[in-house]
């Protein structure tokens, strides 16, 4: 299956590199490319890709507002967006998550890196995890942030959900949760499906930031 991609960036010299590693590969197709954050928005609209990676410093509408209309449209649910930042510890990348973004990558990141992010992303499987995401997600989830709305409750989970749900809020993939709970991959797969639809998530980087902001687990845990 082909996994198809919309860039947003206001550099050219971005842009023309990531075209470039796109069209390198076979199993990924550039849809469109945008140059501020409302163009983001209407090559989402427009093209419907699998993955939009999106600049967060951008004239006209930044690349955080950019986020969360695409997240918080209906018609966009299909829509994964992955930040790009210059910095690791960008305070921009705590607001993009919160605004649903599913993870985030450094400019700087090795070509397969990127490539492989896509790929993550587009499948669904894991949070984007470089090694200072989860620094990133614990950060945020400490922060106070007294306009979101408070996290949902976790009454409607079974005992199992919830502990589905803290293992994929410490970042494990299908198969460690398998292997933690004494089930196939498939069968955590299946797991991790219903919690999301029980809590109204969009995709796993939604459910750590849950995980967190309920308290069914603790920074640093």
């Amino acid at each position: 299956m082909t996994v198809r991609v919309g860039v947003a960036d206001d550099q050219p010299l971005i842009r023309t590199g990531l075209r470039a590693m796109i069209d390198h590969v076979a199993d990924l197709e550039l849809v469109g490319e945008a140059c501020d954050g409302e163009q983001a928005v209407e090559l989402a609209r427009q093209q419907l890709p699998d993955v939009m990676l999106m600049d967060i410093r951008m004239p006209v509408l930044d690349g955080i507002e950019a986020t969360h209309r695409i997240t918080a449209d209906p018609a966009l649910s299909g829509v994964r967006v992955v930040v790009l930042t210059t910095f690791d510890a960008d305070d921009y990348v705590y607001a993009a998550i919160r605004a649903g973004a599913s993870g985030f990558l450094l400019k700087d990141a090795p070509p397969e890196d990127v490539l492989d992010a896509i790929r993550v992303v587009a499948r669904g499987d894991a949070l984007l995890a470089p090694s200072v995401t989860r620094r990133i997600i614990e950060e945020l989830a400490a922060r106070p942030d007294p306009d979101r709305p408070a996290p949902p409750q976790l009454d409607i989970l079974t005992d199992r959900e919830r502990e589905v749900l803290a293992l994929v809020g410490r970042g494990l993939s299908n198969t460690e949760i398998g292997a933690q709970l004494y089930v196939s991959p498939l069968t955590a797969k299946t797991h991790v499906s219903h919690v999301m639809t029980k809590l109204y998530a969009r995709d796993r980087a939604q459910l750590v930031v849950i995980a967190y902001e309920s308290g069914l687990i603790r920074p640093g845990e």
